[in-house]
C-alpha cells in the first residue's frame, strides 16, 4: 500500500471541516465590519426575511476574515475537498460555488487551452461547453453522437465515433464527452478513456447529472472508477446540495493540476458563498455514512414510479429501448423518461398542463417525452403525487384539432459545419435577418432549446434550412429557447457581411 493510499484511508469521513469552521463562528458569535453589507441579516428587508428566513442570512458569513481566515488560511476548505476526493476515488477535487458551468470551463481552458488542434467535443453537450468554447477560443472538433432516427433522440457517442473522431483529429489536445444525459443515458466511459489513452491524451466527462453514481453499485459506472482523466459533477442535481454547487475531480497526470486549480480562478468568484460550500461538505458526509441505504430506497422508488406510470394507457416509460450497442451503454433508472407521443399530444404541451393544473414541474420535455427526475428525497408520497398528476393528464389529454407538427431534422441536417470559430463568430461584427431568410449565413449565437440546454445551433456553424424549421415550428409548438436574441424568434444573429 503506498503512503498516499493509507493516508486516504486513515481520513476521517466522519468530519465535515466547513460545516465545523461555520458553526465555530457562529458559536463564537462574531461580528464583521466587513462584506456582507447585511452583517448576517441585521440589515435586510423583514419582507425578505419572511420569504427567506434570517438563517439563510446568518450563515452567508463567508467574506468575514475570521471564517475566511478559517476556509483558506486555515486549510479548511482544502481539508473538505482532500475529504471528498478520498469519497470518490479521485487524486484531487476542487470545489465550485459557480456551478459545474464554471468546472467544465476550467477543465476545457486547462486541456485546451492554447492549443492549435482543438478539443473533441460531443456534439450533444450543454450549453456551458459552448460558452466554454467562446471564453476559451478553442476549436471544436466535433463528436457525432448516435441518432435513433425511430424516436427522434440522440445517445452518447461510442468508443468506435471517439476513435473515429481521434483519426480525423489527431492533434486534438483531448476529448470532452456528456454522461449521463440529462435524459439519464449513459456512454461506455471505460472505452472511451482507453481510446484516448491509447494516445496519451485526456478524456474529461462532463458528469454534472452523476454526482450520486459513485455511491451505490446499482447505478451507472462513475467516471473515476473506468479511466477519465477530468469529472465534473453537479451536487445539486442528483445529490443534495444547494443550486451553484459543483466539484470537478481529477486523477492521473494527463492534465497538471496546477493548471487546473489557476484556470478555475480565473473563472471563479472572489466571493463565494459559504452556504454552497458548507452543503457540498455535508452532502460527501452522508453520502460516504449512508450513500448505499439511501439509493436502495430511492432506486426502488424509481422501480415503483416506472410500473406504475407505464401502465398508464398512452404513456410508454423508456428503458429498454435505450439500451444497446446503437444506443447508450447505461442507463440512471431515477431518471424516469415517458414517450407520450401515442397521445397526440407534445411533450411542450403536457409540460405545460401539469404546471398550470396540477402545480408539478417536470425535469424537462420534448416535441413527445417527458421527463421525471427522481431523487433521494422522494417517496411514495411523491410518486403518488406524480402518478395521479399524469392520470389527470391523460384522463383530458386530446390531441389539437388544428395540430401544429415539429419539423425534427434527420441526422445529417442536424450536423452543421462549423464555418468559424464560435469565438470570432460570437465576438465579432453581427446582425439580426428573418430566420426565414438565414440559411446559409454563419450563426452568431446560440440557439438552445432549454431544457435540456443542448445548443441546436452554435456560433461559428453555417445555418441550415433543416434546422430553422426545426427551431421555428418547436418554438410555436411551446419549445422554449431562452438565450435567442429574438424572443420571437422572428430574427436570428448571424455574422454581418453575408456568409
Amino acid at each position: 500500500m503506498g503512503t498516499e493510499q493509507g493516508a486516504r484511508e486513515k481520513l476521517d469521513q466522519s468530519r465535515a471541516p466547513l460545516l465545523e469552521a461555520l458553526a465555530d463562528y457562529q458559536r463564537l458569535g462574531r461580528y464583521g465590519f466587513t462584506p456582507p453589507g447585511h452583517r448576517q441579516g441585521r440589515g435586510a428587508d423583514e419582507r425578505v426575511l419572511k420569504v427567506i428566513g434570517r438563517d439563510a442570512f446568518a450563515a452567508d458569513v463567508l467574506a468575514s476574515p475570521g471564517l475566511d481566515d478559517r476556509l483558506s488560511q486555515g486549510g479548511y476548505l482544502a481539508h473538505a475537498e482532500e475529504l471528498m476526493a478520498a469519497a470518490v476515488g479521485a487524486d484531487q477535487a476542487f470545489f465550485s460555488t459557480c456551478g459545474s458551468s464554471l468546472s467544465v470551463k476550467a477543465a476545457m481552458m486547462a486541456v485546451a487551452g492554447g492549443c492549435d488542434g482543438g478539443l473533441l467535443v460531443a456534439r450533444d453537450c450543454h450549453k456551458s461547453i459552448v460558452a466554454g468554447l467562446i471564453f476559451s477560443g478553442v476549436l471544436p472538433r466535433w463528436i457525432t453522437p448516435r441518432w435513433d432516427t425511430e424516436r427522434h433522440f440522440t445517445h452518447p457517442p461510442s468508443p468506435e465515433q471517439v476513435r473515429a473522431a481521434w483519426d480525423k483529429y489527431p492533434d486534438a489536445a483531448g476529448a470532452l464527452i456528456v454522461s449521463p444525459s440529462p435524459y439519464g443515458t449513459c456512454a461506455d466511459i471505460e472505452g472511451i478513456a482507453k481510446v484516448c489513452h491509447e494516445r496519451g491524451k485526456p478524456l474529461i466527462v462532463d458528469e454534472a447529472w452523476g454526482a450520486h453514481l459513485p455511491f451505490h453499485p446499482g447505478l451507472p459506472t462513475w467516471a473515476m472508477d473506468v479511466g477519465a482523466d477530468v469529472c465534473v459533477v453537479s451536487v445539486h442535481k442528483m445529490g443534495a446540495g444547494f443550486e451553484q454547487g459543483s466539484v470537478f475531480h481529477l486523477q492521473g497526470d494527463l492534465v497538471d493540476p496546477v493548471r487546473l486549480r489557476h484556470c478555475a480562478d480565473l473563472l471563479m468568484t472572489t466571493s463565494p458563498n459559504v452556504l454552497v460550500y458548507t452543503a457540498l461538505d455535508g452532502w460527501r458526509r452522508q453520502m460516504v455514512q449512508h450513500g448505499r441505504e439511501i439509493f436502495d430506497r430511492a432506486l426502488d422508488t424509481a422501480r415503483r414510479a416506472r410500473t406504475e406510470l407505464d401502465r398508464i394507457p398512452g404513456i410508454r416509460v423508456m428503458e429498454d429501448e435505450l439500451l444497446g450497442v446503437e444506443a447508450s451503454h447505461d442507463l440512471d433508472r431515477l431518471q424516469v423518461l415517458m414517450d407520450v407521443s401515442e397521445t397526440g399530444v407534445s411533450g411542450y404541451e403536457a409540460d405545460a398542463w401539469l404546471r398550470d393544473n396540477c402545480r408539478i414541474d417536470l425535469g424537462l420535455s420534448d416535441h413527445r417525452r417527458l421527463l421525471a427526475t427522481l431523487s433521494l428525497a422522494d417517496d411514495a408520497a411523491t410518486v403518488s403525487t406524480l402518478v395521479s398528476a399524469m392520470r389527470t393528464w391523460r384522463a383530458q389529454a386530446r390531441p389539437s384539432d388544428t395540430p401544429r407538427e415539429i419539423r425534427v431534422p434527420g441526422p445529417d441536417e442536424l450536423l452543421l459545419e462549423t464555418a468559424m470559430l464560435p469565438r470570432d463568430a460570437f465576438f465579432g461584427p453581427t446582425e439580426m435577418v428573418p430566420l426565414d431568410a438565414a440559411a446559409g449565413r454563419i450563426a452568431a449565437e446560440q440557439l438552445t432549446p432549454y431544457p435540456p440546454g443542448i445548443p441546436v445551433v452554435v456560433p461559428g456553424e453555417r445555418l441550415g434550412r433543416g434546422v430553422l424549421e426545426y427551431v421555428r415550428t418547436g418554438h410555436d409548438r411551446g419549445m422554449n429557447i431562452p438565450d435567442a436574441s429574438d424572443p420571437e424568434l422572428k430574427q436570428v444573429r448571424v455574422v454581418a457581411g453575408g456568409s
